[in-house]
């Protein structure tokens, strides 16, 4: 994932909201309760854990038993400590405070409230990249350094394919096309790793390497569920049995959810922008530009899905008087630049929203040269009286204006190769007329129309139509 250019815009949804799920998450709820109970008589190690004498105390505190309950209430002190919730007041007494950050999660916003929580995440996003606590103890030295060859374990590598993982669960989230809040299967995520875009079918190495990616996975997301990034339903045990061994009940092999799924909470996905954020990614967030001028709203949609555009817009017109609204609109989309007609197909979906109080605003741009075709159309398409009929140059100016934009929006889409196919078809003279259209982006499209229309003779005819508007614009 490149971080060149921007991500597909995000609802994020309302940050109160998100903080009553973070002080609800299992982790972050336990290390509170733990930075609480935390007094002159706490003492933690030289790394800055509990003793290991005090941890039963803490696990018996947080209602945790078995044999993991003294593993898990030393994580949430970790992430305790990690998040300021506990402040280490002198390390070589190992003695402990409250930490600053504690009195947030009570009394402070809920902006304050998510900046500890994403502390919290971090420290557990870091110990999913770590290997078995077993593991790691076995592979240090006399002089307390970890031999990395030994656990055949590259940290850095493991950090930046969780980070990638994480990554393409986010693409996968907020995506125009993608699943949206439904979960997403284990092997599909991580198949998205390591299998290369252009590999047709599998070889038997690289369906390896998804099954082991996946049983790393599937650790981790056990990780991350109790900070409320996901919600996972694990690997079937069941898969990872020995091969001889009966199943303990008749298991359904169709049945993809027990290969793992997993799905990005609200929370997550407010998480994960902000380390992408972080780490210089653009990641917009729908509603960022509501308090912005119509032309930071036109710029910034025209990278927008239909539906994130639409949404945006709207919050944008709900703090605005119609009419004023429109007025702004348009004096955005004017313009000769490469980006002009993506930001009047944006000003054109922008104005459909809104209702006969903008008419004032759509007349007065009446005998504009870029602005007088869409004004007809949304004139007409209300039924308006007195609109005048468009000159020819007009109609096929705002033809052309309108492949631009839609080449612009979605390359050469399905849709795209229709609407050339029908304008060809419709209208027997275009090329003839279009070549001579004084648009910037004529040759563009018209060379657009000869890659797409799938008629020989017609494509030929849009390519020489191209080539005469190079010609009569010194191109």
């Amino acid at each position: 994932m490149s971080d060149s250019s921007p991500l597909p815009p995000v609802r994020l949804h309302p940050e109160a909201e998100l903080a009553r799920a973070a002080l609800s998450t299992p982790l972050l709820s336990r290390a509170a309760r733990l930075a609480r109970w935390a007094g002159p008589e706490t003492r933690v190690d030289a790394g800055g854990g509990l003793v290991e004498e005090q941890l039963p105390a803490a696990a018996g505190l947080l209602g945790l038993a078995g044999d993991d309950a003294a593993a898990y209430a030393s994580e949430a002190w970790r992430v305790a400590v990690d998040a300021g919730l506990v402040e280490i007041v002198d390390e070589d007494a190992g003695t402990v405070r409250a930490g600053e950050e504690l009195g947030l999660l009570t009394g402070g916003s809920p902006h304050d409230v998510l900046t500890v929580w994403l502390a919290a995440l971090e420290t557990v996003v870091a110990d999913a990249s770590v290997p078995d606590l077993e593991e790691l103890a076995g592979a240090l030295d006399a002089g307390g350094e970890v031999d990395f060859s030994s656990l055949d374990w590259d940290p850095e590598a493991e950090a930046e394919f969780l980070d990638g993982v994480l990554g393409n669960l986010y693409l996968l989230t907020v995506g125009e096309d993608g699943p949206g809040e439904s979960p997403v299967p284990l092997p599909a995520l991580a198949a998205s790793m390591i299998v290369p875009d252009d590999m047709g079918e599998p070889t038997n190495d690289v369906l390896e390497q998804v099954s082991d990616a996946m049983m790393r996975l599937d650790d981790q997301f056990r990780l991350l569920e109790p900070i409320g990034l996901v919600e996972y339903q694990p690997v079937d045990e069941a898969l990872m049995a020995d091969a001889d061994e009966e199943p303990a009940a008749p298991v359904d092999d169709t049945d993809v959810t027990r290969y793992g799924i997993v799905r990005l909470t609200p929370l997550g996905v407010y998480g994960l922008r902000a380390r992408l954020l972080e780490a210089g990614f653009e990641a917009p967030a729908v509603g960022e530009l509501a308090g912005k001028g119509a032309d930071a709203l036109l710029d910034g949609t025209a990278r927008f899905g239909r539906s994130a555009a639409r949404a945006e817009t709207e919050q944008w017109l709900d703090s605005r008087e119609p009419l004023a609204a429109a007025r702004e609109l348009l004096a955005a989309a004017r313009g000769a630049d490469a980006g002009a007609p993506l930001r009047r197909l944006r000003c054109q979906q922008a104005l459909s929203l809104l209702g006969t109080e903008a008419e004032p605003a759509l007349r007065e741009v009446l005998d504009d040269p870029e602005l007088g075709g869409l004004a007809r159309v949304w004139l007409n398409e209300r039924g308006a009286a007195g609109v005048p009929a468009p000159s020819q140059d007009m109609v096929f100016w705002l033809t052309v204006d309108t492949l631009a934009a839609q080449l612009q929006a979605e390359g050469n889409s399905d849709e795209l190769q229709a609407l050339v196919e029908g304008l060809a078809a419709q209208h027997s003279g275009f090329f003839a007329a279009a070549w001579r259209v004084g648009h910037p982006a004529t040759a563009e499209v018209l060379d657009a129309m000869g890659r797409l229309h799938p008629d020989k003779k017609v494509a030929k005819e849009a390519r020489k139509a191209a080539f005469k508007a190079r010609s009569q614009h010194g191109g």
